[in-house]
């Protein structure tokens, strides 16, 4: 298999053969995303792409997840997709489902038809980056959707029989924003009821212009503690959620935490509140996070 650049995927795809459909981001402009800064967006060739999974199917053998990228692959138009789809079908008989990362634009410019289709081709579990609820916290970073746009697009989702993964950011509203960026998120990720939802904390990266507004004092990052306030805020939030499945086991969260949000919202936040109180000594150590 070949890669070009740096390849990005989400904790539950470890197992996941990855096979880059795009480089890059088509967006691209999100003052805390580090990820792309030298990968300009490109579609990759149609024909090398169907090389790759041929290989994958000589190498690999017996795949059954797969997870197509970069970072919003789903941006491809619904013929590249469908024909990347029915190549790894092909490919590996006992392919299971194949996920995706996806910006609101991708899914609300596709028909429902369409959406439905690539369902029934297996793509199905698509990842989403909310960020936050905040429309003011959204504006500030540069995403190019609202939080009702986004909440759209995971309802889009889930009709056409897709999984989603939404996806938070921890701090990304700095102290100014701190307490609307946690009330928010929580009331917005009760509004999509994805199937899945985590928590990422921010990690400020070196040549991002989020970095550069907080070396001159523009944004002022959270300390952890405040961190562990925000997320004790979304989960107290996010309520109406049906069997939401709840996690932060990225490496860039202080504190890992799952259950179910409906059956173990009181739990979880027994255990954050007894982290917040033991402090520095229940966190992860600065040292060992990373994105």
């Amino acid at each position: 298999m070949r890669y070009h650049g740096t390849v990005v995927r989400p904790p539950s795809e470890a197992e996941s053969y990855i096979l880059q459909v795009t480089y890059g981001c088509s967006h691209n402009r999100c003052t805390f995303c580090g990820t792309y800064p030298d990968k300009p967006f490109r579609v990759r060739d149609e024909a090398e792409v169907l090389e790759d999974v041929a290989m994958a199917r000589d190498e690999m053998g017996d795949v059954r997840r797969v997870f197509l990228a970069d970072g919003n692959a789903l941006v491809l138009n619904t013929r590249r997709l469908a024909g990347t789809l029915d190549a790894l079908a092909g490919a590996f008989p006992r392919l299971r489902r194949v996920g995706i990362y996806a910006n609101a634009r991708d899914i609300l410019d596709k028909s429902d038809d369409d959406l439905a289709m690539l369902c029934r081709k297996r793509l199905q579990l698509v990842y989403l980056g909310l960020e936050s609820g905040s429309d003011e916290v959204l504006r500030r970073v540069g995403k190019e959707a609202t939080a009702a746009e986004m909440t759209a697009a995971v309802h889009k989702a889930k009709r056409a029989g897709m999984r989603v993964s939404v996806i938070a950011l921890l701090g990304i509203g700095g102290t100014e924003l701190s307490a609307e960026h946690a009330e928010q998120t929580g009331r917005v990720a009760g509004a999509m009821d994805p199937h899945y939802l985590s928590m990422l904390t921010l990690m400020l990266v070196p040549g991002t212009e989020l970095h550069a507004q907080a070396s001159s004092g523009e944004f002022q990052p959270l300390p952890p503690e405040g961190m562990l306030g925000e997320l004790r805020q979304i989960i107290a939030t996010s309520t109406g959620l049906s069997r939401c499945i709840f996690r932060t086991n990225h490496a860039s969260n202080y504190v890992p935490l799952a259950g179910t949000l409906s059956r173990d919202r009181e739990r979880l936040l027994a255990a954050l509140d007894q982290a917040i109180a033991q402090g520095p000594s229940a966190m992860r150590p600065e040292m060992w996070r990373a994105l």
